[in-house]
């Protein structure tokens, strides 16, 4: 009889494990990676694009500030038209003046300072070095997420930081091109960027605020415009004003600024429907697409160090990213462990990338 009993337990734990992946499950990679490879593709465009717009030996219009402001303005009026105009979505009804000011303006602050300063960068510095040095995103991530207390400290993740700040400045070493301020917009932008991603997740899920991707926009938009405005004010617009032989050109900075707009629907539902973390997945692969697009296409040169540089801080971003999702998914087992197997289908599951049979992994964070 026990020996029966044995039996049975080991004929239905094989038949267990060997059940294919259900249909809601595989939705869910198939969106998740859908998701990914739009981000990928329309970041790509976008980056290639505003190098193109602003080297001064391509398109030669370095104008950075004015250039973003002008993605803010469409994207601004694009939102403002779907929501009031055409009212294909609704706003959420808990959005008042002081959550607004809480929630939304410190995220537009650091969007647009990130977008000023990484656009800035690409005047400066090879479009293949930028993506080595964005390579510090989750160095910049894990590091304001222990400050926020979203992370906690572990002596081997901040090894594992050191490790990948190592490989990055190999890599810097090795630049044909190196610009110290160039380095130093791109590393700003990073901090910016890596502090907006933690307080997207912090302010839109904590206050109950459901944004989809066109109410994200509208709201975040006009901030960045209004942020923007002032450094133009300085900086920008006496220059312009000087270069009074310059014509707009509807076609050039009309398509950028849809591929723009684009990319930040992009954008938030990358993040709002998988996770920071997720998107720092993607961008190393991006990084790596862009590194060999630059060198090939562009015609940058990316040395040997260059190479090992990245590649020891790949390494280190790959092993950061595997001890963060199988950390977890021993989070998740021990939760569905001490609650029966109920609590599977909790908000703090959603966002994860590669579903399993009984959930999703999921990073809290990233970029």
């Amino acid at each position: 009889m026990g020996k029966g009993g044995t039996q049975s337990s080991s004929s239905a734990a094989a038949a267990t494990s060997s059940q294919p992946i259900s249909d809601g499950v595989l939705k869910k990679i198939v969106v998740a990676y859908t998701y990914v490879a739009i981000w990928i593709f329309l970041s790509f465009t976008v980056i290639v694009y505003n190098k193109y717009i602003l080297d001064k030996k391509l398109y030669n219009w370095p104008f950075p500030i004015s250039l973003t402001m002008i993605h803010m303005s469409f994207c601004a009026s694009l939102a403002f038209f779907l929501v009031r105009v055409l009212r294909l979505v609704d706003l959420p009804s808990a959005m008042s003046t002081s959550l607004y000011i809480s929630s939304v303006v410190p995220i537009g602050a650091l969007y647009s300072l990130s977008l000023w300063l990484s656009n800035s960068a690409y005047i400066y510095l090879s479009v293949s070095f930028i993506q080595m040095l964005k390579a510090l995103m989750p160095v910049a991530v894990y590091s304001i997420g222990v400050l926020l207390k979203k992370e906690s400290y572990h002596s081997n993740t901040m090894l594992n930081m050191l490790s990948i700040s190592l490989g990055v400045a190999v890599a810097a070493y090795g630049e044909a091109r190196f610009d110290t301020w160039g380095v130093t917009l791109q590393i700003g932008a990073v901090a910016f960027e890596a502090t907006r991603l933690v307080l997207i997740q912090i302010l839109l899920t904590s206050k109950g605020i459901s944004l989809n991707p066109i109410t994200s926009l509208y709201y975040v938009a006009p901030c960045c415009l209004l942020f923007l405005s002032v450094p133009w004010l300085v900086v920008e617009y006496p220059l312009l004003r000087e270069t009074s032989s310059f014509q707009f050109d509807w076609v050039i900075f009309g398509t950028n600024s849809l591929c723009a707009f684009a990319l930040n629907l992009a954008v938030f539902l990358l993040v709002g429907k998988t996770s920071a973390l997720t998107m720092n997945v993607a961008g190393v692969v991006k990084d790596w697409l862009l590194i060999a697009f630059s060198w090939s296409v562009i015609r940058d040169t990316v040395t040997p160090i260059n190479l090992f540089g990245y590649g020891l801080a790949f390494l280190g971003v790959a092993y950061y990213n595997h001890a963060k999702l199988q950390g977890l998914k021993a989070k998740e087992a021990q939760r569905k462990v001490e609650g029966g197997g109920a609590g599977g289908d909790h908000d703090e599951e959603k966002g994860r990338l590669l579903p399993d049979r009984d959930g999703d992994k999921r990073g809290d964070q990233q970029k």
